[in-house]
């Protein structure tokens, strides 16, 4: 299930048939009408529990030991329906199952799932071992597939880059795909030049980690073709543009694109979904050297389009450039790209809401529904052409920095854009990849972003093609 693990991690949920100890999830109204085991309800109103979100209270048996618990929902459960992830860490060791009419077995199985994911690879203190009874109304090897994508996501986001690198990116692509049979092909170095990806080697030229495109084949001909595009540049330090410190310090997040597609790859290939499955992510390090790409230079890319580069540090559209002319080139059904690419995205949504741009208002509305039905939450920016007059360029076809700072998730898109031209539906989605505050269900650090509404959306489109 978990192919790539770089942490060791207890399973979250219990074996069939554990005995199992209750913990009612409750809001303050349904404290009040009382409809619980009178010992315990009179326990907490003595203690004064009063249900406020992510509040435990456990209830002892009359001989002193832990018997059963309540934990605070707050007076709407639906704002935080993650909420049980906290309880992996306030619950005492053991197997424990969840009692809630305000939340789906679904939800707290998946919420209290998320919710144990620790990044302990750099230290020596052990995961605890918690478990939760989830029962038979939820899908548990669904959720167990869901967390493992998202789990791979977060564990390739947090490693640093001197243990996740171009070189160690491509490792745990490899062991990926080979998990589930996939065929696993890269293209390295200056072979780049020769297979024309130019603009992926211009990237990663200056790296001792020489720059790649990974490729990955999974499915049957024949079957709905998905296109899954990952930016994987493991570190950027903005090139000879070089960021500040402070803007650098987590440049290891900038593969986040590459980490959110394999997780979603994960949950696609785990599931078995009848589709034919491609996964592309051009894997560099912006590193500065005496061979490092300038301002002022000119490339032709892949797909022909010449660009002029006003800013070394505008390098994710570059590679993803070479990488979705390549997948266009044999269009499929449905092509995915994700990636940390703009600054200008954060701006306008924050850090938790992941940007997507399509013209397929089809496709649009199916993310919008699986945003809201999986809690995944997404928002729809516009691929405004009035704006592309601005990605022009005097010298060149185009820039890859526009100038003047403004609309720059929509110029992105729109650089982007013109690489994919045969595809009929295409989706870019903007992600930030991190968790900036912590979360019931995710701590701080590397994030999947929307890949669990992806997944079902392309659930859905493999299971309609098959009925038909």
């Amino acid at each position: 299930m978990t192919p790539y693990q770089h942490i060791e991690r207890p399973h979250p949920f219990s074996a069939n048939g554990a005995a199992t100890k209750t913990v009612y999830a409750v809001t303050p109204a349904e404290l009040e009408a009382g409809n619980f085991d009178a010992a315990a309800l009179a326990w907490a109103k003595a203690a004064g529990f009063k249900a406020e979100a992510g509040a435990l209270l456990l209830v002892p048996t009359g001989t002193g030991e832990i018997g059963s618990g309540f934990y605070g929902l707050g007076g709407d459960a639906t704002e935080a329906p993650f909420i049980a992830g906290k309880l992996s860490k306030l619950l005492p060791t053991g197997d424990w199952r969840v009692e809630s009419s305000a939340l789906t077995s679904e939800q707290v199985a998946l919420g209290y799932g998320l919710g144990t994911y620790g990044f302990n690879r750099y230290k020596s203190e052990k995961a605890r071992d918690v478990r939760l009874s989830i029962g038979n109304t939820a899908d548990a090897a669904d959720v167990e597939r869901q967390l493992a994508g998202v789990f791979l996501a977060r564990d390739l986001v947090n490693i640093p880059t001197n243990e996740m690198g171009p070189i160690e990116l491509e490792a745990a692509f490899r062991a990926l795909g080979e998990h589930y049979g996939a065929d696993v092909t890269s293209i390295v170095g200056e072979d780049l030049l020769e297979k024309n990806f130019p603009l992926v080697h211009t990237v990663g030229r200056a790296s001792v980690s020489p720059p790649r495109l990974l490729e990955m084949r999974w499915g049957k001909k024949g079957d709905p073709r998905i296109t899954l595009v990952g930016k994987g540049v493991c570190f950027d330090t903005g090139g000879l543009d070089i960021k500040g410190a402070a803007n650098m310090a987590l440049m290891k997040k900038d593969m986040g694109g590459a980490a959110n597609v394999m997780g979603l790859a994960l949950m696609i290939m785990d599931a078995g979904l009848k589709v034919d499955l491609q996964v592309l992510v051009p894997a560099v390090e912006n590193s500065i050297s005496g061979n490092a790409f300038r301002p002022g230079d000119i490339y032709k890319s892949r797909k022909g389009i010449t660009v002029q580069i006003d800013n070394t540090d505008a390098e994710g559209r570059l590679v993803l450039a070479d990488a979705l002319a390549y997948a266009d080139e044999n269009p499929p059904e449905l092509m995915i790209d994700m990636s940390t690419l703009t600054g200008a995205a954060r701006v306008a949504l924050g850090t938790e809401l992941a940007p997507y741009f399509t013209d397929d208002e089809a496709l649009s509305g199916k993310l919008m529904e699986a945003g809201k039905s999986e809690t995944d939450p997404m928002w729809r920016l516009p691929l405004w052409m009035g704006y592309d007059k601005d990605i022009r360029s005097r010298a060149a076809d185009i820039t890859n920095s526009p100038s003047g700072g403004m609309a720059g998730a929509i110029t992105a898109a729109l650089f982007l854009k013109r690489f994919v031209t045969a595809t009929k539906s295409w989706v870019h989605f903007d992600i930030y990849a991190w968790v900036a505050a912590d979360k019931p269900h995710a701590p701080v650090g590397g994030e999947a972003f929307a890949i669990r509404a992806l997944y079902k959306v392309i659930r859905e489109m493999a299971a309609e093609r098959a009925a038909k």
